[in-house]
């Protein structure tokens, strides 16, 4: 039996496909896109910026190191709160490079925003609680329902912490 090398399907033992062929393309690119050092970051932040921090900012994203630039993190905080985080934002790199080891981000930056929330208005009249409303309207073009279902519930545990 001969097997096709340009098929896109990946090897799999009795028919179960693994879980990365089963996201949708949307998906796929975000969790590719953010990778492993945006989750630590989203999962250790309140012990990264502590308490009074914790309320008032969050990390947005994180890019990584190219030719051209070193790493960064992007970080919104509520409007007013900017010199409070500007004043830690070396403790904030040191804990950062700690907790995974080595130096993971050199630069951080800044960007403010209002407090005003956008409650994203949906078809079906349920009011998802998602973090971002472009994360949103990615969730909504989701056919498949158990999936949409199951990224929501995660949005709602990253929203909690």
């Amino acid at each position: 039996m001969q097997f096709k090398k340009y098929t896109k399907q990946r090897n799999s033992i009795q028919g179960l496909r693994s879980f990365k062929d089963t996201l949708p393309k949307n998906v796929k690119k975000v969790i590719n896109k953010k990778g492993h050092v945006y989750s630590e970051t989203i999962n250790n932040w309140k012990y990264i910026v502590g308490e009074n921090l914790f309320k008032v900012c969050y990390p947005k994203s994180f890019k990584t190191s190219n030719k051209v630039g070193v790493s960064t993190l992007l970080i919104n905080v509520k409007r007013g709160h900017e010199v409070e985080l500007e004043y830690s934002r070396k403790n904030i790199l040191d804990k950062l490079n700690n907790l995974f080891g080595y130096s993971v981000v050199k630069k951080i930056k800044l960007t403010s925003f209002n407090d005003e929330k956008i409650e994203p208005s949906t078809n079906d009249g349920n009011s998802y609680n998602v973090t971002n409303y472009d994360y949103q309207k990615k969730i909504n073009s989701i056919k498949n329902e158990k999936i949409k279902k199951s990224i929501i519930k995660l949005s709602k545990v990253f929203r909690k912490k």
